[in-house]
């Protein structure tokens, strides 16, 4: 399910931030930061608030530094959910933006990196992203999967996942509470046998990784963790 934590602690959007630079993949503007020469790429997908946030292309940076060609894609044509947007409009946005069909439109982001020479990719998404990244792993067309604090994913969707997947969950969370997250874990353990790892976060709120101050020790911390995991995931499968 998707709520008003989906729209909490909106990021200030600056599409100058990072280290990599704007171009068009597969149709669609793309942040896309590392060595084009990279044989592995990680697809970062972003939540609702769109792929100029500056943690997001922040840790697109810290990942590319991993030995990544790494690409956050516009997936909403310049019409990301406005930070000072009450949440009364987020309804009307989402049924407008929905991670479906968001997915169809990664069809042409894969080919063009494999295009590109690249030989392993994996996907993380953060929210409404996750979705989308749930779906690339259903399709069989990554390698790895990393959820981070995933909205609108349901147990269904788990099931038919076709490649390793991490699920980074948080303890305060009303779109994915901990007991959806440990039933993603339960079906990943009895019915769907690909290779996870699981984690709920203690005292986190639904949107900690990208979503934080840099003044708040704690909150950073929890989010650098968080990275960690993620990038420790990729490191093991998208190979």
């Amino acid at each position: 399910m998707a709520g008003p934590q989906c729209c909490e602690n909106p990021p200030t959007l600056r599409s100058s931030s990072g280290e990599g630079h704007v171009e068009e993949l597969g149709g669609l503007k793309a942040y896309v930061t590392g060595s084009s020469d990279s044989k592995r790429a990680i697809v970062l997908v972003s939540d609702i608030f769109g792929f100029e946030a500056p943690n997001l292309r922040r840790l697109a940076d810290k990942v590319a530094s991993a030995g990544y060609y790494v690409v956050v894609t516009d997936y909403f044509y310049g019409d990301p959910f406005a930070p000072d947007q009450p949440f009364d409009a987020f309804p009307n946005w989402l049924q407008s933006h929905k991670p479906e069909k968001a997915f169809e439109v990664s069809k042409p982001i894969i080919e063009a990196l494999k295009s590109k020479g690249i030989s392993a990719i994996g996907a993380g998404g953060f929210c409404w992203g996750a979705k989308v990244v749930v779906e690339l792993a259903k399709s069989g067309s990554i390698q790895a999967a990393v959820l981070l604090h995933p909205s609108l994913v349901k147990p269904e969707d788990i099931s038919e996942v076709k490649c390793p997947i991490a699920i980074l969950g948080a303890e305060i969370d009303k779109a994915s509470p901990p007991e959806l997250v440990k039933q993603f874990e339960e079906i990943l353990s009895t019915r769907n046998k690909v290779d996870n790892f699981v984690k709920i976060f203690p005292g986190v709120a639904h949107g900690w990784t990208v979503r934080y101050s840099l003044d708040d020790e704690t909150v950073v911390k929890n989010a650098e963790e968080a990275h960690t995991d993620m990038l420790n995931w990729f490191n093991k499968y998208v190979v």
